[in-house]
């Protein structure tokens, strides 16, 4: 584990036990077909007590994943980071893996992108200070 690793470990455990229900946690689901809507309603209804109440009282919450772009040929493919936000959104730009620099915040910068980098995707430092000064926001998929 880095250094960066045991130091936010470290605040997470001081603020679970500061915080008396703890900090929420936030789980991202998709829910891009009928069948993962259902699958989804299942496990909720499947929740044990103490779960429920988790869900209930804002200490469990849920976010959407992203949509992902269906194949498309690659004349449309460069259309498809803009039709993705809903309308007034920014368009998103995902990055499944490998490092995320400095240049690639400048284009979502020009472009008026938000980045979702996925697990794998790696922010470098100058990137990180790029995108605070140019109002580019990242984020992390966990």
């Amino acid at each position: 584990m880095s250094d960066l690793e045991e130091l936010r470990a470290l605040v997470r455990e001081i603020i679970r036990d500061i915080l008396p229900n703890g900090t929420p946690v936030t789980e991202t689901v998709n829910l891009s077909t009928d069948e993962d809507l259902a699958a989804f309603v299942a496990r909720l209804i499947d929740l044990d007590p103490d779960q429920r109440e988790q869900v209930r009282s804002g200490r469990k919450r849920f976010r959407l994943a992203a949509p992902r772009p269906a194949p498309q040929a690659p004349a449309q493919a460069a259309t498809q980071v803009a039709t993705q936000a809903a309308p007034g959104a920014s368009p998103v730009r995902r990055i499944e893996r490998g490092a995320v620099t400095e240049a690639v915040v400048n284009q979502a910068a020009r472009a008026g992108e938000r980045l979702v980098l996925g697990r794998a995707a790696v922010l470098t430092p100058l990137a990180r200070d790029r995108a605070r000064a140019s109002g580019v926001r990242i984020e992390k998929e966990r």
